[in-house]
C-alpha cells in the first residue's frame, strides 16, 4: 500500500462506528450526513436520506457507559422516518430498546441486524428536514473549498 493511501482512523469510537455505518448506506444509495442538528440542543450521530426519500437516523453507540448516559436519543424520533442503533460486535445488545433498527458496525462497514420500523414524518416536519439537511451538506461542502468564505456558517 503506498503511503498515500494509507486510511487514518477517527480518534473517537463512536466516530469510527459512524464512518463504517456511513459507508455501508452510501453503498446503498443513501445520502449519510455526519453530527446533523435538527433542532436545538439535538445532534445525532449520523441522518441519511436513501434513495425512496426516507429519513434515517442511526445514533452509534461505543459502549454500555455511552449508552446509559445519553439522555437525548427519544427526542431523535421525531425527525425521522426509521431510527437505527449502530453498535460494534462486543456491545451488550440486550441493553438497547426493542422497537427500533440494529446496525452492526466497524471502522470500515456495517451491515443492517434488524430494519427498522417506519414511522412516516408529517410532510411539513419532513420538508423542513430535509431543507436543513440538504442547506447543513452545502454549507459543509462550500467549507471544504473555500473556509474563510463560509465563517461563522452553522453546519
Amino acid at each position: 500500500m503506498e503511503p498515500d493511501s494509507i486510511e487514518t482512523l477517527p480518534a473517537q469510537p463512536g466516530m469510527r462506528l459512524a464512518r463504517g455505518a456511513a459507508r455501508m448506506l452510501a453503498s446503498m444509495g443513501h445520502a449519510p450526513l455526519a453530527e446533523f442538528v435538527p433542532s436545538a440542543g439535538l445532534r445525532v450521530d449520523l441522518v441519511s436520506v436513501s434513495p425512496r426519500g426516507e429519513i434515517w437516523v442511526i445514533e452509534c453507540k461505543s459502549c454500555r457507559a455511552d449508552f446509559l448516559g445519553d439522555r437525548k436519543w427519544q427526542g431523535y424520533l421525531e425527525w425521522c422516518d426509521r431510527f437505527f442503533w449502530a453498535v460494534d460486535a462486543a456491545f451488550p445488545e440486550d441493553i438497547l430498546p426493542l422497537g427500533h433498527g440494529l446496525i452492526r458496525a466497524d471502522a470500515w462497514a456495517a451491515e443492517v441486524m434488524r430494519m427498522a420500523p417506519e414511522t412516516r414524518l408529517p410532510a411539513a416536519r419532513r420538508a423542513r428536514v430535509l431543507r436543513d439537511i440538504a442547506r447543513a451538506a452545502a454549507l459543509r461542502l462550500q467549507g471544504l473549498r473555500d473556509p474563510m468564505g463560509v465563517s461563522g456558517a452553522v453546519f
